[in-house]
């Protein structure tokens, strides 16, 4: 197997936050691994992403991988059961909506209608990959997917 180089991609602008949304979507992860700590107003997330940039191979593979948003002024859920640490969440997207310049939220919304969104003073994020990737029980499946 050759060895599949971990992905690092910084987000200062919607364009970039676009390109991290891509590489999360369809991550999954546990609500107990969101922290947000207010004294360094920074955000972060551990998933179990699914590789999409090793291309169409039949099965794939997930890695761990850790999302930091730094500037983070507050951040608010909607429908994420706070009281359940174990509970598992589908990452669909990531979206910059925009505030007053630079600043706006991060929404990172979720199958099953839950949202969280994290206020900002401007786009600051960064997705690295943490763990050597393994091979994904399964593929994820799109209504566009044939």
């Amino acid at each position: 197997m050759a060895r599949r180089q971990p992905i690092r991609l910084a987000a200062q602008d919607a364009d970039d936050l676009a390109v991290i949304s891509a590489a999360l979507q369809d991550a999954v992860a546990q609500l107990g691994d969101f922290t947000f700590d207010r004294k360094t107003r920074r955000f972060t997330a551990v998933f179990n992403r699914f590789r999409w940039e090793d291309g169409k191979a039949r099965q794939g593979w997930r890695t761990r991988s850790a999302l930091d948003v730094s500037g983070v002024l507050h951040v608010r859920s909607k429908r994420l059961k706070q009281d359940a640490p174990g509970a598992i969440v589908s990452l669909l997207s990531l979206i910059f909506e925009e505030g007053d310049a630079p600043g706006g939220e991060i929404c990172l919304a979720f199958s099953g209608s839950g949202e969280l969104r994290i206020k900002v003073e401007c786009i600051d994020a960064l997705l690295v990959d943490i763990a050597e990737p393994w091979p994904a029980k399964g593929r994820p499946k799109h209504e566009t997917d044939e």
